[in-house]
């Protein structure tokens, strides 16, 4: 049941027009006005918005094996599962990990494994297919360390391939170079209940068992993955070694961890992998699947399906914090009334997210309030730097019946966002000073993503943020920043994107944040906006594809795309002229491509979960980022002024870190 009401603006007597196509000028109003009521039509009943999160078939994969392995394989779930896997093999005979992309190996060897456990005979010949591309790929020595270790624990291969998870990594004081709160917050939700597999090494039972020697291209090279270098001393040498040296375990710690972070979210860290993990972790520890807690984690986890005709998908997490922020912001800047009854019941909702427990970030920030938002409906100890950041930008332009609550909420959220400022002046999503690079060579670092440091398009959202509650570019916190962006800018100009796909996204928030700071005539930010100029498609629209976090020559090169001709075009009105022709091509670009019902149609994946490794499609990123850029263009070029329910006084927050620190 939505709550949205539909709206209709009255269109501007003198218009943007200058350089539009003449059909396309006289209906961008009804564009914006079509893409408000859409995402209106979209609100859910208690206020939130929430878009699928959509990812590749290793989640289905893996989700087939972990049906299997707790007892619950039954016959049409599995089905189901196994239709939506199989209709995204490639014509070369492998899967691959986002829309459009090569084939991958790991993604491969689970599909055919998912498949094998579903039924299928080997003998069939899309697993024949499969199995050659895995030989082609490298073949399974050549995998990484989690789908080694899943294998492991139903038999299909030998411990002896698996990097050491050593519990002992929870007897690491924290003051310690390698302790887990070093490591991102993310992979202390994956690896801690990996440590107690790793403890126990169970042999779980699936019926009929599953041999996967076939897919080995040299089986005499079974730890391909864990070959030493060739240099003497290097830290991947250091783990090595400490993986065939430590044996002693530290198990009681690592699960009197899990038994902690259970608590207060719905699923460990609210994420699939570190959720899947955790229910394998109770099975070692001796509980049951119908156990309360263990069947509790299976129901959290099992929210993750969609279930549409003979398939059933699943979803990495959900994202109702990030979607009901943006899609705020869209409609605040598209026009909806600041008391309008979607972003009261919004906001509304939001307040109530509101994290004011303690989480895992306390402990490299000691001293500060709670006061963040997460992604999730709920993950307590997970709040966020990139949701922050963006909930406090939706609420500022709510016209909120309870001032002082929404005051309070807003103050609380800004000391801690100016609270997690890195010392190198940018901020991560999750964490404090979380940088140290030498982590990346654990074996069990292959997911890309071992440490969470400042990266440029968080940074940016916490400026742009900062910047519409009234920090100027002389204050410190923003020269820090603004120090930290420019070190972090490339040669050709644009900003990578560790979140989004990829320098069109990294550039489009940086140039929007400075805007905030007035600093977009500086040479730095001309750079990034010729830049824009240079890569924008001939169609007027933006793209980019996810092969530029391989090859640094494609950046900014792809068909183009709803949400990369949004961000494009945002950056364009950053630094630009509202009459600039590339901000007009773009602008025609939306306005053409926009669907009867205020949608915007969108294939690719413009999402990243960790770059190299996984990609993410939202779903919701293809209406309402387009809405935002289109009333974006509108208001720049009419001089529109914006409804601010709070400003503060930066010095107010100066004293509260002071004492803080103290």
């Amino acid at each position: 049941m939505a709550l949205g009401t539909r709206v209709q603006f009255e269109p501007p007597s003198d218009g943007p027009s200058a350089g539009l196509f003449p059909a396309v000028a006289g209906s961008l109003h009804d564009t914006i006005d079509r893409g408000v009521n859409h995402l209106l039509s979209l609100q859910d009943s208690e206020g939130y918005w929430l878009g699928e999160l959509e990812a590749d078939t290793t989640l289905e994969s893996d989700y087939i094996f972990y049906l299997n392995v707790i007892g619950k394989a039954h016959s049409d779930r599995i089905a189901k599962l196994a239709n939506y896997v199989r209709r995204r093999q490639l014509e070369d005979g492998g899967w691959n990990i986002y829309y459009g992309g090569p084939s991958e190996l790991n993604a491969t060897v689970k599909a055919y494994v998912a498949l094998r456990l579903a039924g299928d005979a080997p003998e069939c010949d899309h697993l024949q297919r499969a199995c050659r591309r895995i030989h082609e790929l490298g073949g399974l020595e050549a995998t990484n360390s989690y789908s080694r270790l899943y294998l492991a624990l139903v038999g299909a291969v030998g411990w002896d391939m698996v990097p050491a998870v050593p519990p002992e990594l929870m007897l690491l004081p924290n003051w310690f170079a390698i302790n887990i709160y070093e490591m991102s917050s993310w992979t202390r939700g994956i690896v801690i209940p990996l440590t107690i597999l790793y403890a126990r090494k169970p042999r779980f039972a699936v019926p009929g068992g599953i041999s996967v020697e076939a897919l080995f291209r040299d089986p005499s090279r079974k730890a391909l993955a864990f070959d030493w270098d060739k240099q003497f001393f290097s830290w991947r040498n250091f783990f090595l070694a400490l993986d065939r040296g430590f044996k002693l375990y530290a198990l009681s710690q690592a699960r009197e961890w899990l038994f902690e972070h259970l608590e207060r979210t719905e699923g460990l860290a609210a994420i699939y992998p570190a959720m899947m993990n955790a229910i394998f972790a109770l099975l070692a520890l001796g509980h049951s699947p119908d156990d309360p807690l263990t069947a509790r984690e299976i129901r959290e986890f099992s929210r993750f399906e969609i279930e549409e005709g003979d398939t059933i998908r699943v979803q990495p997490c959900v994202s109702p914090v990030w979607d009901t922020a943006i899609a705020m912001v869209a409609l605040e800047e598209a026009g909806l009334p600041p008391d309008h009854p979607a972003l009261i019941e919004a906001a509304t909702w939001l307040l109530e997210k509101q994290i004011v427990g303690p989480g895992d970030w306390m402990l490299k920030t000691p001293g500060v309030m709670p006061g963040g938002w997460a992604f999730e409906f709920r993950n307590d100890f997970y709040p966020d730097v990139d949701d922050t950041a963006f909930v406090l930008m939706a609420l500022q332009r709510v016209d909120y019946p309870d001032k002082s609550r929404m005051e309070a909420a807003t103050r609380r959220g800004l000391t801690w966002l100016l609270a997690m400022q890195n010392h190198d002046g940018g901020w991560g999503a999750f964490d404090h000073n979380n940088d140290r690079q030498f982590l990346c060579q654990i074996p069990f670092a292959d997911h890309n993503a071992m440490i969470d440091p400042s990266t440029a398009d968080v940074t940016a959202r916490v400026v742009e943020c900062l910047g519409w509650y009234g920090w100027s570019a002389s204050h410190p916190v923003i020269e820090r920043a603004v120090k930290f962006l420019l070190k972090d800018q490339t040669e050709e100009g644009p900003w990578f994107g560790r979140w989004g796909v990829n320098y069109v996204y990294g550039t489009s928030g940086v140039l929007r944040a400075l805007e905030t700071v007035a600093l977009t005539a500086r040479g730095y930010c001309q750079r990034a906006v010729e830049w824009l100029r240079k890569v924008q498609n001939i169609d007027g629209g933006f793209g980019e594809s996810i092969a530029s976090y391989y090859d640094p020559s494609l950046k900014g090169k792809g068909v183009s795309t709803a949400s990369q001709t949004a961000w494009g075009l945002i950056g364009l009105l950053a630094a630009g002229d509202g009459d600039d022709p590339a901000v007009t091509r773009a602008v025609n670009h939306l306005v053409e491509r926009q669907q009867p019902d205020g949608s915007w149609g969108e294939k690719e994946f413009t999402g990243t979960g960790f770059p190299c490794v996984f990609y993410l499609k939202y779903h919701l990123y293809r209406n309402y980022f387009p809405l935002y850029a289109l009333a974006r263009y509108r208001n720049t070029t009419q001089g529109t002024t914006q409804f601010r329910a709070l400003r503060v006084r930066p010095q107010e927050f100066d004293r509260q870190l002071a004492t803080q620190e103290n």
